[in-house]
């Protein structure tokens, strides 16, 4: 159980009816875009608690705010079966908001059910965008649910196949658009991995290609038919899980590869999203001892994250984790230590930790103890606000 914490009841509300006043609609081809007021961001960021800012920091699953659910599987968890808001999550999130929540197939029945829960849901504080997974093929929350009336799309792989850049973009758009009216903000898609290891469990065809330039193809003009559509699109896993012979969400994972190496693979799809403006990049929690000299999954290390991502390739746009309930990350790290460390290490979202309640004070005792600063912590917290403001419109 959570131990009470004094603090002020949380009444900031963001201000994102001054922020929308002040969106631009873009002269671009495409006119969902909107160009966000920095000054009215700023001046967003200097109004909210720290306590606030540290919400913004986490994308949860519903499943964080209520802490009797007891799991130690993803099996485990999909039993439970939470489709509606209880008392005992409002009871919690009053004291821990959340910038954003992610829904998963078990948290999905069918359309009343959807906009009912997503409708509470958008109550909680922290005033929160909604995450799905909506690959296509196997990973499709909404597509894979008989009881949405939505075109279903095969596996990425298979629109690789076919050479015609035109069929991402389609899939991108109708997959977009049926998120959007759903109320999903963000789609954790395309795969942006190069299919390189045929032993590989986890990716496969959920990539586009073995050839990265098909690849990175196909992933720009799946993110352009997302953002026709309204939502932002996210490439995953960074720097690659293509070339891996285990499964992350298990246990250690590992690329043997050189910097050199990716830079004429993996780098290739991402430096094609990076140019097209993806507004979120996953990282992959798989080792790069090649690179960095050691075991340290990507998700945690400054040298992927901050040297490559950030300085190398210039990437400005928000680093968002994979699940930090997965086993690479929980088999060596507890909440607080993982979501401490990828913040370090240049992370600006923590997704899915397996103990919310622990990572979120263990943040916001970073802060206050001097291990993370709170200017570190602004950084990240202003691109978050200016994607809100961005999608908001």
């Amino acid at each position: 159980m959570i131990s009470p914490i004094p603090m002020k009841h949380l009444t900031t509300k963001f201000l994102v009816s001054a922020v929308l006043s002040a969106l631009t609609v873009s002269c671009g081809s495409n006119a969902a875009k909107t160009q966000v007021n920095p000054e009215l961001i700023e001046k967003q960021l200097q109004e909210m608690t720290l306590r606030e800012k540290v919400g913004q920091l986490f994308c949860v699953r519903p499943e964080a705010f209520d802490v009797a659910l007891e799991w130690d599987t993803y099996t485990k968890i999909a039993t439970y079966q939470l489709q509606a808001v209880n008392e005992q999550m409002v009871k919690v999130n009053a004291e821990y908001p959340a910038g954003g929540i992610i829904l998963f197939a078990h948290n999905i029945k069918d359309e009343p059910q959807l906009a009912a829960f997503m409708k509470d849901l958008r109550a909680f504080n922290g005033d929160p965008l909604f995450y799905v997974d909506e690959e296509g093929g196997r990973v499709a929350r909404i597509g894979n649910n008989e009881n949405f009336q939505v075109e279903k799309f095969p596996a990425m792989g298979e629109i690789g196949k076919t050479g015609d850049t035109k069929n991402a973009l389609r899939a991108g758009k109708v997959i977009g658009g049926y998120l959007r009216h759903y109320g999903f903000d963000v789609d954790l898609a395309p795969v942006a991995d190069v299919n390189t290891n045929p032993k590989n469990p986890v990716i496969g065809a959920r990539a586009f290609s073995d050839d990265p330039k098909v690849a990175a193809d196909m992933v720009t003009a799946f993110l352009k038919g997302l953002d026709e559509a309204g939502v932002a699109g996210c490439v995953k896993h960074f720097p690659g899980h293509g070339d891996t012979q285990t499964d992350s969400h298990y246990g250690y994972a590992q690329t043997t590869k050189t910097w050199e190496e990716m830079l004429s693979c993996e780098m290739v799809t991402f430096k094609a999203a990076i140019k097209a403006g993806v507004p979120m990049i996953m990282t992959a929690h798989i080792g790069t001892p090649a690179i960095t000299g050691d075991e340290t999954p990507a998700t945690l290390s400054p040298v992927i994250l901050t040297d490559k991502l950030r300085n190398e390739l210039g990437y400005k746009g928000i680093i968002i984790t994979d699940g930090m309930a997965m086993g690479a990350i929980t088999r060596q790290y507890n909440s607080a230590e993982a979501a401490i460390l990828s913040l370090q290490a240049g992370a600006d979202i923590i997704l899915g930790p397996k103990d919310f309640i622990e990572a979120f004070d263990g943040v916001l005792g970073a802060v206050e103890n001097g291990t993370l600063s709170e200017e570190r912590i602004d950084e990240s917290v202003r691109r978050i606000l200016t994607l809100k403001a961005s999608l908001r419109k």
